[in-house]
């Protein structure tokens, strides 16, 4: 694996920023701030379900190929536009995730409201996307020429069932050349996202012989069975330290008002800071419906003459991983933030940057600036003003890392 060094580049962020190329892309960026958004809308208003992202990866694609890039789809879906460097064997990757999480059918026209605009996905992650566009052509109008290859990519499969599928390619195809990853993800400029929440993602479904109504009345339910596990397992305290969450997000089951289901299904997310708390929900989890399954066949009147059954069908697998304190890559973007006046946090999340941490890779997912709210709801929207630094912060961090030629 390529590295960074403890100063990530001889240059310091002032002899960056100082640089004529530099300076030139920094001002670019103050005065387009304007045309981000622009590409930002365009790119907001292209559906992008899960396992359907061709369409706003094309454009996203088109759009990156005037600035001198060799742009491309990889088999996987991804939009990889590479920017080499004078060692194209150690790369700086920043990625975003072109997917969101409304199904077709949504819709993603984008309104505005003051310095607001609303959309789905608006904010995530079309912000990400618009703020890799932006820096590269600020590099290009910079003509700023670098140590190692930058690679910005539109990777897919990060929402949802996606199981990180788009930056698992990614990574297996550039591992070893890789010395940094950056994943731009949202807006805002207050965080710097070092620590990948573990996840597991589960589809149960409990099944059985179904029936009429009023005749099989009496007959074991897997809806209600499927219920009483969901309330066993949501009165199983999870801990605070490790932080530790789940959501049932999806439940499906019947065809009919009057029909006693032959299957009942629920979709869950189980989280935690914690590897190993993640598998003791997924246990307790799995308790839980066997005594639902256990509690709705003792209060059955009728015998069905078959019982119900439990099955438990992985829909994603998140890793975790953490980047060290003294890590230079952390050093790097708190010296762009010291030089910008900009005040950070460390955060832990689950995002893309979870599949290089957990791989020692050296990872971070940062916003691209603005401000945003409502994430993940119909109502979200995205505020553009001070989005000038955001696009900076990644710009300073990308060269600072990638190294400017001399």
């Amino acid at each position: 694996m390529a590295t960074v060094s403890s100063r990530a580049a001889t240059d310091s962020v002032e002899k960056i920023a100082d640089d004529s190329t530099c300076a030139q892309a920094l001002a670019w960026i103050d005065k387009n701030t304007s045309w981000v958004t622009e590409q930002q809308i365009a790119l907001s208003e292209i559906p992008a379900p899960e396992f359907t992202e061709a369409k706003r990866a094309a454009y996203f694609q088109k759009t990156l190929e005037p600035f001198g890039l060799k742009a491309s789809v990889d088999k996987t879906g991804n939009v990889i536009a590479e920017r080499t460097g004078a060692d194209p064997n150690s790369i700086i990757l920043l990625a975003a995730h072109l997917d969101t999480v409304f199904p077709a059918g949504t819709d993603v026209r984008v309104k505005k409201n003051g310095n607001r605009i609303l959309g789905p996905g608006i904010a995530d992650n079309a912000a990400g996307l618009a703020a890799l566009i932006g820096v590269a052509r600020a590099l290009s109008e910079g003509r700023v020429r670098t140590n190692k290859t930058i690679i910005f990519a539109g990777d897919v499969g990060e929402e949802g069932e996606g199981n990180l599928r788009g930056i698992r390619a990614l990574i297996d195809a550039y591992r070893p050349r890789l010395a940094a990853v950056i994943a731009v993800d949202g807006a805002s400029t207050e965080h710097i996202t070092t620590q990948g929440i573990a996840s597991h993602r589960f589809e149960v479904a409990i099944t059985g012989p179904g029936g009429h109504s009023w005749s099989d009345f009496g007959a074991p339910n897997p809806i209600t069975a499927l219920a009483r596990g969901i309330v066993k397992f949501s009165s199983v305290a999870v801990p605070e330290d490790p932080r530790s969450s789940y959501n049932f997000g999806v439940v499906e089951g019947g065809t009919s008002v009057n029909s006693i289901p032959a299957r009942a299904v629920v979709k869950v997310d189980l989280r935690s800071e914690e590897e190993a708390e993640v598998e003791k929900m997924e246990a307790s989890l799995r308790e839980a419906m066997q005594a639902g399954i256990k509690e709705e066949m003792a209060a059955a009147a009728r015998d069905s003459g078959a019982p119900l059954e439990v099955s438990f069908r992985s829909l994603g697998l998140r890793p975790s991983g953490k980047l060290p304190e003294n890590s230079p890559l952390l050093d790097s973007i708190r010296s762009v933030d010291r030089f910008l006046g900009t005040r950070s946090r460390l955060e832990r999340s689950s995002t893309d940057a979870n599949i290089p941490l957990s791989l020692g890779i050296p990872a971070i997912s940062i916003g691209g600036g603005g401000k945003a709210s409502g994430s993940h709801t119909l109502d979200e929207w995205y505020d553009p003003t001070g989005r000038e630094l955001g696009l900076k912060r990644l710009f300073l961090t990308t060269v600072l890392l990638a190294g400017l030629q001399q």
